[in-house]
Parts: structure tokens; sequence; C-alpha cells
């Protein structure tokens, strides 16, 4: 009898041991066979493999009721095919030598963006062409001109053949259009590329803190859609005065996107402005004969005989009055119109539909246009810096167009329009005379109308209720 201890019974079964045993050699053959990130990945697999995925599934079962879709997503086995086939696809899809492949092709490619001071001929001699290659593209076609007229970071893109000849010449001039020069036996071709962007809806909110331009632009309106608002709702808010801040006004507009990306804007498809309190709509319309107009949500026309002011966002300088002093006269003399102060070449609008009376000089008024519209209507417009183009003595003009630009001609100290209006011979206030309203929508049409402009004064309302709400959050 010996008084050695007894034996510890073994701390695993022969067959956990054998199991370790083998999976430690796969490893150590591993290590020699594959690369280290390889062998993570393999790894991984392993660990999971070891983890029981079914005991997992189990307990996860046991917690919640697994949809399809998450049990996919849940399962390790699920999440490594994943891997598996992100890595096989990656591979699939590298480019490897395709770049290249694609610059051997096209050898006698070159690109130049155009810098301040460019001409054609400068950029002509970037890519190693003559000055008579220049020459040669311009007296091809006559829209080929279009290529002189250069902007900066224009990119135009040649294509030059093994002997270093213009073959092709192409340019982006916008977001829309492309314009190529195509050489062929007789010459270069000219082709004019359009594209048609997605024309969608958009909303917009301000509220006038300074200026209408500039809250306008906050909240994301271009100048010329402004400008656009301006015209549409010009025939009762007189912009040039009657903004005060507080003032707020909703828009909803086309909105052209190509690539994702916004290009440009088109119609204002409805409009609202608060002005001083009161509440001004204008909705657009086209009837079934074609013709579009702005109502007010109930269909009452927006377009009235006169707009308030021939003159966008301008400058009140002189009202009229009975009894003003003249400050190149000095004296009493009365002031039978509005002065509207602008920056010279600003552009003047015609009042409203009618005849021209007359288109030239006018003593003191230096360059006016005269307006006859009807019978008792009439609108002068004075010390013109000039003409617009086709304005002429009994000629014709539609309301709003625009007939001269903001000048100092005849007796004036400054630039700015003189602008009056009678009724019947008689000079009256513009300001505050009450024009004549246009036809409302006709009743055969009345239902058609509602359907329209019901959904866009409900999207105004509802656009601007979320945005009340995110903003008090």
């Amino acid at each position: 009898m010996t008084n050695e201890p007894p034996k510890a019974p073994p701390l695993y079964p022969k067959s956990h041991l054998l199991a370790a045993s083998g999976i430690a050699a796969l490893l150590s053959l591993a290590l020699l066979v594959f690369p280290s990130s390889e062998v993570e990945a393999k790894k991984t697999t392993l660990n999971l493999e070891l983890e029981s995925p079914v005991e997992q599934l189990k307990e996860e079962s046991k917690a919640a009721p697994l949809v399809q879709a998450d049990a996919e997503q849940s399962s390790p086995f699920a999440q490594i095919e994943e891997a598996d086939s992100a890595t096989e696809k990656a591979e699939q899809e590298k480019p490897a030598a395709a770049p290249v492949a694609e610059a051997a092709k096209q050898p006698g490619h070159r690109e130049v963006t155009v810098a301040r001071g460019d001409t054609l001929s400068t950029l002509f001699a970037k890519v190693g062409l003559p000055a008579s290659a220049v020459h040669e593209v311009l007296a091809s076609n006559k829209q080929a001109k279009q290529f002189s007229q250069l902007k900066h970071g224009q990119v135009l893109q040649f294509e030059l053949d093994k002997d270093g000849q213009l073959t092709n010449l192409h340019s982006k001039v916008s977001n829309l259009e492309t314009i190529r020069l195509t050489k062929n036996a007789k010459g270069y071709t000219f082709n004019r590329e359009i594209s048609k962007p997605v024309v969608r809806t958009a909303y917009a909110h301000g509220v006038i803190k300074s200026s209408l331009s500039a809250s306008a632009q906050r909240a994301g309106l271009s100048h010329s859609m402004t400008m656009d608002m301006a015209r549409v709702l010009g025939y009762d808010i007189d912009f040039a005065q009657d903004i005060r801040p507080g003032d707020e006004f909703d828009v909803v507009y086309e909105q052209k996107v190509m690539d994702g990306k916004v290009v440009g804007t088109g119609n204002i498809l409805s409009a609202r402005f608060t002005n001083r309190g009161k509440t001004y709509t204008a909705v657009r319309y086209t009837n079934k004969q074609g013709n579009t107009s702005y109502y007010t949500a109930d269909g009452n026309s927006l377009r009235k005989a006169f707009i308030r002011t021939p003159v966008d966002f301008a400058r009140i300088s002189s009202r009229f009055s009975a009894g003003r002093k003249h400050p190149i006269l000095n004296k009493i003399r009365a002031h039978k119109g509005v002065d509207y102060a602008a920056p010279r070449g600003t552009p003047i609008k015609a009042a409203g539909d009618g005849r021209i009376e007359l288109a030239g000089r006018r003593g003191g008024y230096g360059n006016t246009v005269i307006i006859q519209h009807g019978n008792r209507y009439k609108t002068l417009y004075g010390h013109m810096q000039g003409f617009a183009k086709g304005i002429k003595t009994g000629g014709s003009v539609k309301q709003g167009q625009i007939i001269g630009y903001i000048g100092t001609t005849g007796l004036s100290t400054g630039p700015h329009l003189h602008y009056e209006f009678q009724v019947n011979g008689v000079h009256v206030d513009p300001l505050s005379q009450k024009v004549p309203m246009s036809d409302p929508i006709a009743k055969a049409e009345r239902q058609r109308f509602l359907q329209q402009s019901q959904p866009l004064i409900a999207r105004m309302d509802q656009e601007k209720a979320t945005m009340l709400a995110a903003n008090k959050r």
C-alpha cells in the first residue's frame, strides 16, 4: 500500500481533447496556407460555429417572435454568407485595368476649363491646335460662334485624330444644354442637345425682416422667382411701399431636377402673401382654351386693368401733389404724378394694355412714353434713359411689357421714373386710384378650377403647419 494521492479525474473527455487537437492542427495549417486577413475571416466563421447558432436562435425565439427577414439578419450563418457574397461581388466588380484600357481607346481626348481671360484661341492653343483651326471652326457654321461665348468654369472637350486634327468639340453650356461640333467631309456639323428635366413641386416660406429680396433668398427662392411672385401679386400689393417687417409669404412652385440636382425653376403654382395683416392668395390656372392666368382662391381674376407700380422694388421719391416746389425750377408747381427712384437702367413696365401715343422727347419729361388704354385711361412715363426694343409711336403694348429704362433725361436731378395716370383727361393719384377688375373664372370651368386650386391651397396650409410645429420642438 502506497501513500500516493489518488489520480484526479480528467478535466475533459477524450473526445473533446481529440476535437481540440484537430482544430489546432487545422489552424496551424491555415496559417501556412492563407494570408492573415483570410485567417481572421475563417476565425470568425469558426467562432460563430462553436457558439451553437441553433441554441442562439432558440434563446432569441424565446425573447421575441421572429419575422422571416429578421431571422435571416440575426442568423450568424446569414451574416457570414452576406460577407462572403459581398467579398465575391467586390472581386467581380473590381475595375482592374478598365480605366487604362479606356484611356487607350481615347488617346486624342483633351479637356480644358475656361479661366478668366481665356478666349477660344487660347483654349485651342492649350490642346495644341493652331489659330487656323479656330477660324475653321467659327466659319463652318453660324451657330458654331456659340463656342466663343465662354463662361468662367465652363469645360470644353476636344477629340483629336492620330494627326492631331480636331474631329469633335463639345461643351456643356448649362445643366440642361450641351453644344457639339462634329467634323465631316464638308466641314463641321453643329448639334444642340437639350436634356429634359424632371419637374416636381417645391414649397417655400418666408417672413420679412428687412427686405423681400433678402427674406426670399433665405427661404431658398431665386431672384427671378421673387420677381415672379411680385409680378403675380403686384395687382394688389405695392411692393415699392407696402412691404413691412412681419409680412410673410408661402409659395408652391415648379422645380426642375436632373440626376437628383436642382437645375432650375418653373412656374409659380400658388402663392400667398400676408401684407399688413391682410392675406392675398394667387393660384395659377390654365383654362380649356389654353389661356393661363392667376386667380384668387375663390376664382376671381388677379389680373386687373393696371398694375400698381411700373417699376419693381423702386423707392417713391416724390408723391402726387397739387403744390410741390420743383427741385430745378425752384417754384411751386403741381406734381401730377409719382416719382420712383431706382438705379439707372432699371426696366420700366407698361401699367396696362394699350396703344403707344408717343415714344420720344417731350419737353421737361425728356424721353417719354405715353400709352392710351381704351377710351378713359392714359399713362405717362418720363425721364427715361432709353426705349425698349420695338417701342415706337403707334405701336401696341401688353401689360407688364418692358417699354424703357430708368434714366435722368429732361428736367431731372437724378435717375428716376416720373409716372402719371389720367382718367378722362384728368390727372389722378395712381397710388390711390381704384382700378377695374378682369373677369372671374367662367361658370363652366369653376368646378375644374376648384379641383386644381384646392389641393394647392391645402399644400401651403399643410407645409406651413408642419414647419411651425417643427420650430416649436
